[in-house]
């Protein structure tokens, strides 16, 4: 193999950072890269978003570029993949990874054609076991997945498990940690009172995040309160979150207060953090991850992706999905016992910072990209 010429040119592919949520993963990696060795640029297949004017202020070249093509008809995509290939080309993209959530396996024949070295994905949801999810292992150079169930489930086969690493999410722990400043006044604007024991939970509004259950568990959890922070992306859900609040009487405990982008001013003025979504899965949930990097005693529920991140009582507390009761008992342990929540804030802090730092995550990724280059 010839010598690497340095920096590596290294291509983000992401439908866009309009909808995507892990935009904001894939530009923590691209932003810290070491200029030295490596160039990063992005590729949407859509512009848009807020994220787009960081990544312009942080000279990061972003393309507007159809990086996937039409599987079908068979016949015709080779065609098709070069036609796409070609707009490629001229960049001299070495290294592409691929941050696309779906089973699309047009990509790697793009890449390859446009005359990258590499073409590598990562795996961040727990869907899989199509053909074309197979296909685009088979494509891949490396995958990266985000927790130890998806070794167990989907990259079993030897060959396949030989090109397979796992590299969770990291946080920036400078950010989010415990010391952050309440600077929301969220008691203050939703009326509760300074006593009151109040619960955040992060997440998009979508059914998979389990609001419902969580719901259910606080109608057991006296005088508490629920702050609801996230993106409203499916409003037909939102309305049935609203309905069931106000069926459960808690219409004065749960306030939804939308998108946050202050997220550590707002673990600043929470007592605990709950994560209760179903046992679908998570990849890595960030939500938990920041949450426990700023010290907050957490709940998750015992799925894919939670389970790897809290070390049940030691770091945080593990409950089954879709399980009110359990998640009313494990909030009322942390609403009765200030020890347990100190405990359990210390643990989660300690936790993040010796596994999932984005420092880490930055290393394992450097790593990565000049292993496949042949430098290690």
């Amino acid at each position: 193999m010839s010598k690497v010429e340095y920096p590596i040119r290294i291509l983000f592919t992401i439908p866009n950072f309009i909808t995507a949520g892990s935009g904001q993963a894939l530009l923590n990696i691209a932003s810290r890269l070491d200029p030295q060795f490596f160039s990063p640029s992005i590729a949407v297949l859509k512009t848009g978003g807020k994220l787009e004017a960081e990544i312009n202020a942080m000279g990061i070249q972003l393309l507007e570029l159809p990086f996937t093509v039409n599987a079908r008809p068979r016949h015709q995509l080779p065609a098709r993949a070069w036609r796409a290939a070609s707009l490629f080309r001229p960049y001299g993209f070495q290294v592409w990874h691929s941050f696309h959530y779906s089973d699309d396996y047009t990509e790697p024949i793009i890449a390859r054609m446009s005359g990258a070295h590499a073409w590598i994905y990562t795996k961040k949801n727990m869907s899989y076991g199509s053909r074309a999810w197979r296909i685009r292992t088979w494509l891949a150079t490396r995958v990266l997945a985000q927790n130890t169930t998806m070794l167990e489930r989907f990259f079993v086969a030897r060959r396949t498990r030989a090109k397979v690493k796992l590299v969770p999410r990291g946080v920036d722990t400078r950010r989010f940690h415990p010391d952050a400043l309440p600077q929301l006044n969220i008691r203050q604007h939703l009326k509760i009172d300074a006593s009151a024991f109040v619960i955040g939970v992060v997440a998009h509004l979508v059914r998979v995040k389990g609001h419902p259950t969580l719901l259910h568990a606080l109608a057991r959890v006296p005088a508490a309160h629920l702050v609801i922070a996230g993106k409203p992306l499916e409003q037909d859900y939102v309305d049935e979150l609203h309905r069931l609040a106000s069926e459960l009487g808690l219409q004065d405990r749960v306030h939804f207060i939308g998108n946050v982008e202050n997220v550590p001013a707002l673990h600043a003025e929470l007592d605990a953090f709950v994560l209760p979504t179903l046992g679908r899965g998570e990849g890595c949930p960030v939500a938990l991850l920041e949450a426990m990097a700023c010290g907050k005693p957490s709940v998750a529920t015992n799925i894919p992706g939670s389970r790897d991140v809290i070390e049940h009582g030691v770091s945080g507390l593990l409950v089954p999905p879709e399980d009110p009761d359990a998640l009313s008992e494990a909030l009322l342990s942390l609403v009765r016992s200030a020890e347990l929540r100190a405990s359990l804030a210390e643990g989660a802090r300690q936790r993040i910072l010796a596994n999932y730092t984005i420092e880490r995550e930055v290393a394992e990724h450097e790593a990565l990209y000049l292993e496949v280059m042949g430098r290690i």
